[in-house]
């Protein structure tokens, strides 16, 4: 493997965010950072531009919370979905169904999707928020 190929797969890499610079020597060597583990857990895939129901930054609760830009929002594929944006596969084939019925529901796969493919505020606002609820007793 020639050393621009290499580059170039550690530039996707960090562009997929799994690898961070986090002033740490890299094992690999060089500038890159290391490994982010956690990130091949629940790695996100994005698509392209769909109809669909929204999710991380733009389904509730984030969407509260952060002003959306230009680009397109992340969405789970649906035929009936509300908005046209980016397809964001949901962790479960059934999480777009589940959510229409559930507005409660819906809201955990979401902030579940702001970690997995969120910024570095959107991911620290859903852990703040999932953190919230997993510690909030439920009323019986």
């Amino acid at each position: 493997m020639s050393a621009s190929e290499v580059h170039a797969g550690l530039k996707r890499l960090k562009h997929a965010r799994l690898v961070k610079r986090d002033g740490l020597p890299c094992p690999l060597g060089g500038p890159w950072g290391a490994p982010v583990r956690r990130a091949v857990l629940l790695p996100a895939e994005r698509g392209e531009l769909t109809r669909g129901l929204p999710t991380a930054y733009a389904a509730p609760p984030l969407n509260a919370f952060i002003v959306q830009g230009d680009d397109p929002p992340p969405v789970w594929p649906d035929p009936d979905g509300p908005v046209r944006g980016q397809a964001f596969t949901p962790l479960y084939r059934s999480a777009p169904f589940a959510a229409w019925q559930d507005s409660g529901l819906y809201e955990w796969p979401a902030l579940v999707d702001a970690l997995r493919g969120g910024s570095t505020r959107e991911r620290h606002l859903a852990s703040e928020l999932l953190e919230e609820r997993l510690l909030t007793p439920v009323n019986s």
